[in-house]
């Protein structure tokens, strides 16, 4: 580069020293609150199992569930492109991917629930059933074993507060006697209500981890929004960017309640749904609450089984296919699907939204790094969202790293600084690396 120019200014350099003292604070703050997504891999959706029903084959069951409602009721690509009206081009890569994924990592997050799906059990019952979940989530290190796995515990209002914390102590205690906390671990605290109830799920797992010599903050938990109170306090404030500070670093993403929430908004049982008024409005809320910080929002589940009839199965296919992709263009990358039957449109929504806007976002990304023209002009924030874009793609196998490579010329390392993934080379801004990375 060559030397700067020598121009006239009048700010003298002790009153640029001035505005530095006098916004360290806010400077600090903001590194500290908003880090931004720390570009580990999210998945796709999470799978809910009561505690008393999940076994060592849970998910291979679920995968052999899901092949045979595909071979049953779509045996082909062209059958699954008329049921959810994609292209036959699309439809192709779409449907060969998906059965790949129901045969090699049916499931990405798996819960085992101890709240709703699970209920009331004497004590002992949960006890031996906790114990047993902790055997089966430290068992799974091969084969179709999920990506992430952990429980769902029984939420700390006050009737089933204690109930709650001994499950939870109990299936810790036994991840750590079988080896440790696997990487993938994943607690979900349901029917949060106020931010104290965080604090206080903070303060145990910070306990947990002083008690057995972990290092601070290795547990990191999930808030489930079930709550009219955790969206908006009686304040008027929203309650959901308190909860993330309670949880002073620990919370890794909101889920969204689709029927307690809806319930406690009074919304009758036959509208409960994703895409109803409130729920968006929850959404909206949350998703403003948790930009930059790096906690991730999951969307909700829809309660209608693709089961019956290839009519009945082929209509909740749509239903489905569509909620997902509606999420999906709306910025939840995660959702919850509850019935085997779930996962093939799972699968074909997530991968048809990848694999349709791949060409699009590549070519724009491309232009961008390159300097190149085109009829869109990119800002870096556009850049990071295209980057990102392209690697969730390539995290749940909708599109592979090769094909990205082919159509921008970047690889994963040079996606992630782009994408601004904290640790990557360069990843304080995708504008510090436009140009430095073309072919």
């Amino acid at each position: 580069m060559g030397q700067r120019q020598s121009v006239a200014t009048t700010f003298t350099g002790a009153v640029k020293e001035r505005i530095g003292v006098s916004l360290a604070d806010v400077d600090a703050h903001l590194a500290r609150r908003y880090p931004g997504d720390d570009g580990t891999r999210q998945p796709v959706h999470t799978v809910y199992v009561p505690a008393d029903v999940v076994a060592a084959d849970t998910v291979r069951f679920w995968g052999d569930q899901a092949l045979d409602a595909l071979e049953e009721h779509a045996p082909d690509a062209s059958v699954l492109a008329e049921v959810l009206g994609l292209s036959e081009e699309l439809a192709v890569p779409v449907y060969e991917r998906v059965r790949a994924k129901l045969l090699r990592e049916p499931v990405e997050d798996l819960r085992i629930d101890f709240e709703d799906g699970y209920g009331p059990r004497p004590d002992d019952e949960e006890d031996a059933a906790a114990v047993r979940a902790a055997g089966l989530v430290a068992g799974m290190g091969s084969g179709v074993a999920p990506p992430f796995a952990g429980i769902r515990m029984k939420c700390l209002e006050a009737a089933v507060r204690d109930r709650g914390i001994r499950t939870l102590d109990i299936f810790l205690t036994g991840l750590m006697d079988a080896g440790g906390l696997p990487a993938g671990l994943m607690l979900t605290l349901p029917k949060v209500s106020y931010a104290e109830q965080v604090a206080a799920m903070a303060e145990l797992v910070g306990e947990f981890e002083k008690a057995r010599g972990l290092e601070p903050g290795r547990i990191r938990f999930e808030i489930q929004i079930e709550t009219t109170q955790a969206v908006l306090g009686a304040d008027g404030r929203a309650t959901v960017a308190r909860m993330i500070d309670a949880g002073a670093g620990r919370v890794g993403s909101l889920h969204y309640g689709t029927f307690d929430y809806s319930a406690s908004c009074g919304v009758g049982a036959a509208y409960q749904a994703l895409d109803h008024p409130v729920a968006d409005h929850a959404k909206a809320v949350m998703q403003v609450a948790a930009a930059g910080t790096g906690v991730r929002v999951s969307d909700g589940s829809t309660n209608v089984l693709p089961v019956g009839s290839t009519s009945q199965v082929h209509a909740a296919w749509r239903l489905h296919f569509g909620l997902v992709r509606r999420s999906l263009a709306r910025a939840y990358y995660q959702g919850w699907d509850m019935h085997p039957g779930h996962l093939p449109t799972r699968y074909a929504a997530v991968y048809a939204f990848y694999r349709e806007g791949l060409g699009s976002a590549a070519a724009r990304l491309d232009a961008y790094v390159n300097r190149a023209g085109g009829d869109v002009l990119d800002e870096p924030a556009t850049a990071r969202a295209l980057s990102g874009y392209l690697l969730r793609g390539m995290d749940c196998g909708a599109v592979d790293e090769g094909e990205v490579a082919a159509l921008t010329g970047l690889g994963r390392e040079e996606l992630e600084r782009l994408a601004g993934v904290p640790g990557a080379a360069g990843a304080a801004g995708a504008a510090g690396v436009a140009g430095s990375a073309g072919r």
